[in-house]
């Protein structure tokens, strides 16, 4: 989509602060952090929500949730993290591309 900030910043057209960065996802840190790693994980595909996946969105959402620990390992979250994909304008998304947001190292925090 050409309006889309998270394609434009996965076809390099905006920059990011890569965390990783593959032929299908690309994963970068948030510009408004809640935590002290906080990133996020993106197809490059656009796909809205995850309210819009189906059947054919298995194997990426599947790379997305693997990739996920190994990433937040790297990161210094080998105690744990957060994930969270906001769904929707109801879910808090504001961005609608899907995306998963990774965050930790700020000690506990209530759900």
């Amino acid at each position: 989509m050409s309006d889309c900030i998270f394609c434009k910043i996965a076809a390099g057209e905006i920059p990011c602060r890569k965390v990783h960065e593959d032929d299908e996802l690309l994963a970068f840190h948030d510009i408004r952090p809640v935590a002290p790693v906080h990133f996020m994980i993106i197809p490059k595909v656009h796909v809205a929500s995850l309210a819009d996946c189906d059947e054919a969105h298995r194997d990426i959402l599947g790379r997305i949730l693997l990739l996920a620990p190994r990433l937040a390992a790297e990161l210094g979250l080998g105690n744990g993290f957060r994930t969270v994909i906001n769904t929707g304008p109801g879910g808090g998304q504001e961005v609608f591309h899907l995306h998963v947001h990774v965050f930790g190292g700020g000690g506990p925090r209530p759900l």
